[in-house]
């Protein structure tokens, strides 16, 4: 069916991609020739676009089965990546320059902070790679539409409805951490409730 092509067709471009991610790619948000992060980039489920399509591509990730994963993924589809622009390392601590990246991907990631401190250790450091005038763009866990059914562990740490653990913002503490930083929020910040089980919040700035 003329359909399943369409939609293979895509899948073959854009992979498992995240949908809030190609709704940055539809708004012309990157530019072929960009450096762009990803930071815990997992298997590389965000980079096949961007992989395919002339930009310069780097990722990292804890975990060493992903990376190698990736670097398979680079070498089947972007031969000229070279596999030392995917790396094992944590958010809190990138080994990159000041102000390296054009665009930084943190897609489900920062809701794995231990605490507040973590979290904007992890933040801080994403942001301190970012290019002036650079996107970054983050889906994390948030509390938005369930406040009601998470409960409290320690700090910004809830058990949610789903059965896990995670750390958890809410709509001012992005507003705040927006305006500290003078960073200018691309997208009004959107959160998308699955089933009353978990909420993901999606942020997207440019920095200033």
């Amino acid at each position: 069916m003329k359909e399943n092509r369409i939609a293979l067709n895509v899948r073959e471009i854009f992979g498992d991609i995240d949908i809030y991610l190609f709704d940055q790619i539809l708004k012309s948000r990157f530019r072929p020739g960009d450096k762009i992060l990803d930071v815990g980039c997992g298997s590389g489920r965000n980079l096949l676009f961007f992989l395919r399509n002339g930009f310069e591509v780097f990722g990292v990730d804890p975990n060493p089965v992903a990376i190698n994963q990736v670097r398979t993924l680079a070498a089947n589809v972007s031969p000229n990546t070279p596999p030392k622009n995917f790396e094992i390392s944590v958010a809190e601590s990138l080994g990159y320059n000041d102000e390296e990246f054009d665009s930084v991907i943190c897609s489900a990631v920062l809701h794995f902070a231990d605490n507040e401190e973590h979290f904007r250790a992890m933040f801080s450091e994403v942001w301190r790679v970012l290019k002036k005038n650079g996107l970054f763009f983050s889906r994390l866990a948030s509390s938005i539409g369930i406040e009601d059914r998470i409960k409290p562990i320690e700090g910004r740490r809830f058990l949610i409805p789903d059965g896990s653990e995670r750390f958890l913002v809410d709509e001012q503490m992005l507003v705040t951490i927006s305006e500290s930083i003078g960073a200018t929020l691309l997208e009004p910040i959107k959160t998308t409730n699955v089933q009353n089980l978990r909420c993901m919040t999606t942020w997207v700035l440019r920095k200033p």
